[in-house]
């Protein structure tokens, strides 16, 4: 388990599972044959056969006032049959770990959701004697405004019949649609200060209301990212985008943007993605960037 301290600040990393070659398909630009020449992401992020490694995990940022909780992976007992089966109905220990390592669910009474993707909005939710409830009941959910109104439109203009739709229907139904009825939700927008130490950064392009999360503590700073970058391959490729990403275009100006805003500087990037030791600095190389662990 990682811990990271930035001032008064401390940052968990809650592993749930690892993403098993799944990273080779969302950057269909990051073959073992690109990524050879790149020497330092070996061993930590990619493997001896040249897959790129990855998890799903969430971070617990605790500030001297709030216990926050950034984005939930994927869940347990998850219906994603039509899209990832995969990752339908897993049965991890994640609860566990978040409990092991000092937070227990009930402690926690901040949520935040980079985006509303499947793998980062699973556990808002559990399943108790065949209904879905809230994981964090004494927690406050926030979710971006503009991601959300995104997402409605995205749902009023799916195809009933399409499966991926009848998919993401069901997501919504049983990870976002429990903490709304349960009164627990607060849509924010892209900008908005959590608390003194934790804000929102837009981060748009993988998705339309993407945010990251940036931590500033007694001057010293750090920046979770959702998945505005989801291997540090993109730090030598910021043009790699993502097959899932909503708007290519804006993904890759959004990494650009920001990689040349943390090179050199002492920001501590935590990727939500990245596999461990998951942190570190970005420092130039030649024309574009690496990652230092």
């Amino acid at each position: 388990m990682r811990r990271w301290k930035i001032g008064d600040v401390v940052v968990t990393c809650i592993f749930e599972r690892d993403l098993m070659g799944l990273l080779a398909v969302v950057l269909p630009d990051a073959t073992a044959e690109a990524l050879k020449p790149l020497r330092w992401l070996f061993p930590h992020f990619v493997d001896e056969e040249g897959q790129p490694r990855g998890n799903t995990q969430a971070f617990v940022v605790e500030t001297p006032s709030r216990r926050i909780v950034v984005d939930t992976c994927i869940g347990n007992d998850k219906d994603f049959d039509a899209f990832r089966p995969a990752w339908s109905r897993l049965q991890t220990s994640f609860l566990d770990r978040l409990t092991a390592a000092g937070f227990p669910p009930e402690s926690i009474d901040t949520v935040l959701c980079t985006h509303l993707h499947a793998d980062h909005i699973g556990w808002n939710t559990m399943l108790v004697n065949g209904q879905w409830v809230p994981t964090f009941p004494n927690a406050r959910y926030l979710f971006g405004r503009l991601e959300y109104e995104a997402e409605q439109a995205r749902d009023r203009c799916a195809s009933a019949e399409d499966a991926r739709s009848r998919g993401l229907r069901i997501v919504a139904a049983e990870s976002l649609v429990p903490v709304l009825d349960a009164g627990l939700a607060d849509f924010v927008e892209a900008d908005h200060v959590v608390c003194d130490e934790v804000s929102l950064v837009p981060t748009f392009g993988h998705t339309p209301g993407h945010v990251s999360v940036r931590i500033l503590s007694k001057g010293e700073e750090a920046l979770i990212t959702g998945d505005f970058i989801h291997h540090p391959c993109q730090f030598a490729h910021p043009e790699w985008a993502s097959y899932v990403d909503h708007d290519k275009a804006q993904s890759t100006a959004t990494r650009e943007r920001l990689f040349a805003t943390l090179v050199d500087t002492p920001t501590l990037v935590i990727g939500s993605h990245f596999a461990d030791p998951t942190a570190g600095r970005v420092v130039r190389d030649g024309n574009v960037y690496r990652f230092e662990v």
